[in-house]
């Protein structure tokens, strides 16, 4: 089995979950960048009905559409998370009344229980594993531009499972801020990946 981190993108039946298609190779670039992590440069499309999730260190769901698991994929997204596994879910914010994250938000009350997916503190450990953000979640210049909440959200939320987060959630579409391609990083005066540095060194660590 290789020990190279690898990224996951989860494929789910309701939705539209491959957005951001040049999100993945941008945050792997970064990981080789400024880690000294062994990355697999390819991104690996899963199926959240598949067995194969569970051999992923790191898995991420998005999409503008609705969420609406089928049974086998509620089993095994549960399964994934209370045995360890993380996933950073982003809404893209970019559907109308907020269709992704309102049904995202109902399936994880669903599987997690009422009042489980809550807001982290800014001084969560995640803002400062590897880069510092002194103010929590970094503010993207997508947030607003969809129809969505109409909201900059300051936080982010989580499930934690035994005081380890097993589901990052944010609302802030960092998959659109982070669609470029990684060679156009040297017209940025702040790489704006560096955040996606820590969810993912946070996940392998926590």
């Amino acid at each position: 089995m290789s020990n190279e981190f690898f990224f996951t993108r989860l494929q789910y039946e309701s939705g539209d979950w491959d957005v951001d298609q040049r999100m993945p190779s941008n945050l792997l670039n970064s990981l080789v960048e400024y880690t000294t992590l062994q990355v697999d440069t390819r991104e690996r499309i899963i199926s959240l009905e598949s067995e194969e999730i569970f051999k992923s260190p790191f898995c991420y769901l998005s999409g503008h559409k609705l969420v609406q698991f089928t049974q086998k994929e509620r089993e095994n997204f549960e399964k994934y998370v209370r045995n360890g596994g993380f996933v950073f879910a982003d809404d893209c914010n970019h559907d109308i009344d907020g269709l992704f994250a309102k049904s995202f938000e109902r399936q994880m009350e669903e599987i997690f229980g009422p009042g489980q997916l809550a807001k982290i503190p800014n001084d969560h450990e995640i803002y400062s594993i590897f880069f510092n953000f002194e103010d929590g979640p970094p503010t993207t210049s997508q947030e607003l531009n969809g129809w969505g909440d109409d909201l900059v959200h300051d936080y982010l939320k989580a499930i934690r499972i035994d005081g380890r987060i097993g589901v990052l959630y944010s609302n802030k579409d960092y998959g659109c801020e982070w669609d470029y391609d990684f060679r156009n990083k040297r017209w940025y005066k702040i790489d704006n990946t560096r955040f996606a540095v820590n969810i993912v060194l946070y996940a392998l660590t926590s």
